[in-house]
């Protein structure tokens, strides 16, 4: 199961409408839940004016069966105070489906981190134990970079050292709660600052791919990925090409 955080630049949502979009996955369900923002669309994934009129809503799930993936895409921001309640309804229907393992994308705010969190790579990884003992030792070919923990109380006690996501939404509570609770859930996220956050959707994806193999490529590239249809005006209909 994929499935992103709603956390800074939307990010993961973004990197989630990259794989739906590229592996040409179908709608199968709904995940129906009143802990979100209601909305509703068009067809985000649109490919003719036929299938454009399709509606689409605030949570839904697409399927991919030759590759036994299921992702979950989210479109709204959660109501005040439902983050938990909606994060245990999600990790029972992970529970309920079997779901082998479970990959959640995001981001993190690139202005808070720490002195060591500014060395290297933006992209960072978290892995329950369960899944540590599964994938670890390929991870670590990957020479991937950890999500470091910081200091609890900077300039006052820096020995205690906690799991800070700050901009990253429900992504630290549902990884403490699928470690408790035995789940294999792999964290992949990138620093980042809100703005046109299309790039670092395409970073993120690229991440995952190194790790997963979605797509067959010796270099991860961002042509290879198919932006959706929805995507066209995201950020504005761009400048008139008059006035270049």
């Amino acid at each position: 199961l994929f499935q992103p955080a709603v956390s800074v630049g939307n990010v993961g949502q973004l990197a989630i409408d990259l794989v739906i979009s590229t592996l040409d996955m179908t709608k199968v369900g709904y995940f129906y839940t009143d802990c979100l923002v209601p909305m509703v669309g068009n067809n985000p994934y649109a490919t003719s004016e036929e299938n454009s009129k399709e509606l689409s809503i605030n949570a839904e799930v697409y399927l991919l069966p030759s590759k036994k993936l299921v992702v979950l895409q989210i479109r709204s921001p959660f109501i005040k105070n439902k983050y938990r309640l909606f994060c245990d309804t999600l990790l029972s229907w992970v529970k309920s489906c079997n779901c082998a393992r479970v990959v959640v994308l995001s981001s993190s705010h690139a202005y808070q981190r720490d002195d060591e969190q500014l060395l290297g790579t933006p992209l960072r990884y978290l892995l329950t134990p369960d899944l540590e003992k599964a994938v670890g030792g390929h991870i670590q070919e990957l020479k991937w970079k950890e999500m470091e923990k910081v200091a609890a109380y900077p300039g006052v006690n820096d020995t205690e050292k906690v799991l800070h996501i700050p901009g990253g939404g429900i992504t630290k509570l549902l990884f403490t709660e699928s470690c408790s609770k035995g789940i294999q859930m792999a964290v992949l996220l990138k620093f980042c600052s809100e703005g046109d956050n299309i790039p670092d959707a395409f970073a993120l994806v690229n991440y995952l791919n190194d790790w997963l193999q979605l797509i067959k490529s010796e270099v991860n590239t961002s042509s290879q990925w198919k932006a959706p249809s929805s995507w066209r005006l995201l950020f504005g209909s761009g400048l008139p090409p008059a006035l270049f």
